[in-house]
């Protein structure tokens, strides 16, 4: 409660974001590049969301943000993240399957104390404690249930960023493909 979170990324991993920071009383944005996102965005618990990819929206944004949880899973620009930061905010990035980022301004770091952090995914004793709290809470992704034979499929709804917002399969469906 009391703090400013953007999440960047609203997928599979920072929908549920977005519902967990929600849940534990920030006043949530979601951030993103998808306009059809941005309608969501309220309906997980956000306050509103910001198009990353509008220059206007981001600078209206000013530097209000205490904490951003990146969970994009590629190679993208950071800087536009750092500019709506407050002084002595954090991003953590979460989503980072690409092995390496693009260049970081240090010197916007150093001026406005910013701090850029990593975080994998915890113990299971923190593990617990998050499925606990979303129970607790109610919180579950929102998921769509296909049968494995249509995983192709899925993942070109992936690529085509088609998705609301996980896939889940239906193992039962394996027995059909056995039979």
């Amino acid at each position: 409660p009391g703090k400013r979170v953007g999440i960047v990324g609203i997928g599979g991993l920072g929908h549920v974001g977005v519902k967990i920071s929600s849940a534990l009383g920030a006043e949530t944005y979601a951030i993103t590049t998808s306009p059809d996102k941005a309608v969501d965005a309220k309906r997980l618990g956000a306050a509103g969301a910001i198009l990353s990819t509008d220059k206007a929206a981001m600078t209206a944004a000013g530097r209000k943000f205490d904490l951003l949880v990146d969970t994009i899973p590629y190679n993208h620009e950071l800087h536009p993240l750092f500019s709506i930061l407050k002084r002595d905010g954090v991003l953590v990035i979460v989503g980072a399957l690409t092995p390496k980022m693009n260049e970081v301004n240090h010197g916007e770091m150093v001026g406005q104390r910013l701090s850029l952090a990593g975080s994998c995914i915890g113990g299971m004793a923190e593990t617990q404690e998050v499925v606990d709290f979303c129970a607790a809470h109610k919180i579950v992704a929102d998921a769509n249930v296909i049968p494995i034979q249509k995983v192709n499929e899925a993942m070109n709804r992936v690529v085509a960023k088609d998705v609301r917002y996980r896939f889940v399969i239906d193992l039962a469906s394996l027995k059909k493909e056995k039979a």
